[in-house]
């Protein structure tokens, strides 16, 4: 049987908006209904709810990998690069609220061991970490792991969003910048620390960097 691409991309839109709405115990008829196809069609793309559960979190790690990682032909310093993946990551979490949420889930999915989300996020961490890494080599942040550096970034990220968004108003530029700050300087070692004046221009070229990496 052939299947539709995008019929399974509607069945995984509707899981993860269920997810969100509803946490894991949402059924796969309710799926079915909220993708507009029958219950059967569902098992034809995901044999389980477990199996559709996992295809929810690769799509978000293919996402977050388009928005994320950049090739290597966009030329930029270490710690340009690092303030890029910060600036971006913030992006990605604020432009979506269901993206925080879902990551909120992967602590309370007991079917997604360890191993396998460290397989289904593997592009991901090792660019993370590679980035960090290369900024390290260079002196710019502390002596602590590149997986850590990484982890911690994120980590603080979506969680500062969270709670930002209890409040209605937009995002602004300076409190974006504030929290890509406090990003770089949780993680840089003491002669790296920066502070806003001299991180201003980090932010910006954000559609040319998004071209750049698309081309």
């Amino acid at each position: 049987m052939e299947l539709d691409p995008q019929r399974r991309g509607r069945i995984l839109e509707a899981a993860a908006k269920l997810i969100v709405e509803n946490g894991l115990q949402c059924s796969m008829s309710a799926i079915a209904q909220s993708a507009g196809v029958a219950t059967g069609s569902v098992y034809n793309y995901f044999k389980s709810k477990d199996d559709l559960i996992r295809g929810v979190y690769r799509q978000l790690s293919e996402t977050i990998g388009t928005l994320l990682i950049l090739p290597p032909s966009i030329e930029l310093t270490a710690e340009e690069r690092i303030f890029r993946y910060i600036y971006d990551y913030i992006d990605f979490i604020w432009d979506d609220p269901n993206r925080a949420i879902l990551f909120e889930y992967l602590s309370n999915v007991p079917l997604i061991t360890p191993q396998e989300l460290a397989e289904i996020f593997d592009v991901v961490t090792r660019y993370s970490v590679s980035v960090m890494a290369a900024a390290r080599e260079e002196g710019l942040l502390s002596d602590v792991p590149d997986s850590t550096l990484a982890g911690y970034i994120g980590g603080g990220i979506r969680n500062t969003l969270k709670w930002r968004r209890a409040n209605s108003r937009p995002l602004s530029d300076k409190e974006r910048q504030e929290i890509a700050l406090m990003s770089w300087n949780a993680i840089a070692s003491a002669a790296a620390a920066r502070d806003l004046t001299q991180i201003a221009s980090f932010g910006e070229h954000k559609d040319e960097v998004r071209l750049a990496r698309n081309a």
